[in-house]
C-alpha cells in the first residue's frame, strides 16, 4: 500500500465516518468488515472481510483501530499480530478508562484508573498498541460519548423511548461522530516518525444528560420526557446503563487540540444537535 492508503479495521459508526473524511481529503481507504455483505460503504472505500486480512495489514502503512477488544485482547493483534510496515496506527479507545473522579476534571495526562472489566480490556488494548511507538507513531485517541446522525437523543425523542434522568453535578464527555473523523486524519497529518501521544476527543462541555434531551427536545418543538431522579431510574436500568452512571468526570481537550492543530466543528452538544436536526429535517445547519 502506498504512504496515501489508510486501512480502517472495523467500518462501524466512527470507522465509516473516517473513511467518508479520508475519501474527501483524497486518501485512498479500505476497511475491515466481520460481514462485507451487510455494510453499505461509500463508493470508493474498499471492504475487506476481517477473517482476510492478513494480506491487507501486512503492508498497511497507516492504520486506525476501531474495533473493540475481546476478553482475548484486541482482535487485529490477537488474530494477526502486529502487522509490519506501519508508520502510524490510531487506536480509538474512550475515556472510560480514566474510571471514576466524583466530578472533577482529568486531562490527557491523568493516569487511567478503570473500574470496569470494558474499560480495563480497553486499557490492555491501548498499551498492547502502545508498545509499538519505539517503530512507528502511535496516537491512542480516547472518545467520550459518541454521537451523530441516527443516534442521538432525536431517535428516543420521536419514538417515545427518552428519558430525562437528573442527577444533579454529574456530568458526561460526548463528541460528534465527524470530529471524531477530523481527529483521526488531523493525527495522521501532525504525527511524528515514531512515539506515543494520548488525545481525548471530547467536546469543550461536559455537562448532564437531562441538559442535552432538554435541547433536543426544545429543538423538535416537543415538552421534553418527565424529569426523573437518578434514584428512581437506576432501578429499571440496565447493568451496562448503570455502570456508565456510576462514574463522573470531566474530560478536558485543551492539549488534545492543540496536538491536532484544530478546532472541534461542532464544539458543544448543541451545535452537533442543530446539525443533526438541519440534517434530518432536509434543511441545511444553521
Amino acid at each position: 500500500m502506498s504512504a496515501q492508503h489508510l486501512l480502517i479495521a472495523g467500518l462501524g459508526y466512527s470507522g465509516m465516518a473516517t473513511a467518508r473524511a479520508a475519501l474527501a481529503a483524497g486518501w485512498q481507504v479500505s476497511g475491515t468488515a466481520r460481514d462485507p455483505a451487510r455494510l453499505t460503504a461509500p463508493p470508493g472505500v474498499t471492504v475487506l472481510r476481517f477473517a482476510e486480512a492478513a494480506p491487507a495489514l501486512a503492508t498497511a502503512t497507516h492504520l486506525l483501530v476501531t474495533a473493540a477488544p475481546t476478553e482475548a485482547g484486541d482482535p487485529i493483534l490477537a488474530a494477526f499480530g502486529p502487522p509490519p510496515a506501519l508508520r502510524w496506527v490510531g487506536y480509538i479507545s474512550t475515556t472510560g478508562v480514566y474510571g471514576n473522579h466524583n466530578g472533577g476534571w482529568v486531562t490527557e495526562a491523568t493516569p487511567p484508573t478503570p473500574t470496569q472489566d470494558r474499560t480495563r480490556r480497553r486499557l490492555a488494548a491501548e498499551q498492547a498498541w502502545a508498545a509499538l511507538a519505539p517503530r512507528c507513531a502511535v496516537d491512542i485517541l480516547r472518545a467520550g460519548g459518541i454521537y451523530g446522525p441516527g443516534r442521538s437523543p432525536f431517535d428516543e425523542l420521536r419514538d417515545g423511548t427518552a428519558r430525562r434522568t437528573v442527577k444533579p453535578g454529574h456530568a458526561f464527555s460526548r463528541i460528534h461522530v465527524e470530529d471524531i473523523a477530523q481527529a483521526a486524519l488531523a493525527a495522521l497529518g501532525t504525527a511524528a516518525t515514531t512515539g506515543l501521544r494520548t488525545c481525548n476527543l471530547v467536546d469543550d462541555e461536559p455537562c448532564e444528560s437531562a441538559a442535552v434531551v432538554e435541547y433536543a427536545a426544545q429543538l423538535l418543538g416537543i415538552q421534553p420526557p418527565p424529569a426523573i431522579p437518578f434514584a428512581e431510574a437506576e432501578a429499571r436500568m440496565s447493568p451496562m446503563a448503570r455502570s456508565f452512571w456510576s462514574e463522573n468526570r470531566r474530560v478536558a481537550n485543551a492539549a488534545t487540540k492543540a496536538a491536532l492543530h484544530l478546532n472541534w466543528r461542532y464544539p458543544t452538544y448543541r451545535e452537533g444537535l442543530a446539525a443533526i436536526f438541519a440534517e434530518e429535517s432536509g434543511h441545511r445547519a444553521p
